[in-house]
């Protein structure tokens, strides 16, 4: 990220959502570290061996460690809310090795996962956290495949299905307003339930400039988005205004699932990583 980037974030109203993100985070904790120990480590430990450490990987894209990215998706599970609401229904797209949906099911909820097969990785460690996972590419204006259900939270962390091709150093040629409209359009008839929403986190640019281009902001708005930093909330109708809080009207079974997920809250939540 460019100094000047830096610098401006100082002093910037992003600032002060980041500080409301971390304060959300506190007021519930999770323990990073007691969620790590429910991995079966000598099975990590193999994976490794089968597929070693790329010496050129980034910390952020190596996700064979494990440590590293169960940090990242409790804070992202925090974001959300799931550590706190009744039980869910996800689809993760791009979901990876599945970190997330799997961190997700440890507090009662359970979901799908929709990734390529372009990494042997995944294959192993989604096999290895007990998560679904469906092989398929997301591309503009190509509807996903039909997945047999609908869902109350729809996810997308660290967006890039959005670019079609590198124009230069950095630099993509990405999805028009137009596409976009037509993958929320998509989602939002076939696969969200009527109160469901649709979150997407946009990944950080290589220059450090906003993720949300003037353009893409627009669009968001223009279809009911909730805008926080680089990331994007809708609910399933456009004109309602979604909440990263969210609270679901139970049915009995939830509520029995309500029950046996505070047990598991209660191991989880007690001590902070």
């Amino acid at each position: 990220m460019q100094l000047s980037r830096k610098i401006e974030k100082l002093f910037s109203f992003e600032l002060l959502q980041s500080f409301w993100e971390h304060l959300c985070r506190w007021t519930h904790r999770v323990s990073a570290r007691k969620i790590l120990a429910t991995i079966d480590r000598a099975e990590l430990a193999r994976l490794r061996e089968r597929y070693p450490d790329r010496t050129d990987a980034r910390k952020i894209n190596a996700y064979e460690d494990a440590s590293y990215w169960i940090g990242v998706n409790v804070r992202r599970v925090q974001d959300l809310w799931l550590d706190r609401t009744p039980p869910s229904r996800i689809l993760d797209l791009g979901c990876g090795p599945g970190y997330f949906l799997y961190i997700s099911q440890l507090f009662g909820h359970s979901g799908v996962g929709l990734d390529t097969p372009d990494e042997p990785l995944f294959e192993g460690l989604t096999q290895l956290l007990n998560v679904q996972r469906v092989i398929a590419r997301i591309e503009h204006q190509v509807p996903l495949p039909d997945l047999g259900e609908k869902f109350d939270l729809i996810t997308a962390h660290r967006v890039c299905f959005h670019r079609i091709e590198r124009v230069g150093e950095g630099e993509w040629k990405e999805w028009t307003p137009a596409d976009w409209k037509f993958f929320i359009d998509d989602i939002r008839s076939r696969f969200l339930k009527p109160s469901g929403r649709l979150f997407l986190e946009l990944n950080p640019r290589h220059d450090g400039s906003p993720a949300l281009t003037p353009e893409m902001r627009a669009c968001f708005l223009d279809e009911g988005a909730r805008l926080f930093r680089n990331k994007v909330l809708l609910a399933a109708n456009r004109k309602q205004r979604p909440r990263f809080k969210q609270t679901l009207r139970l049915t009995t079974e939830d509520t029995e699932n309500t029950k046996m997920r505070g047990r598991l809250e209660r191991r989880l939540c007690q001590t902070p990583s």
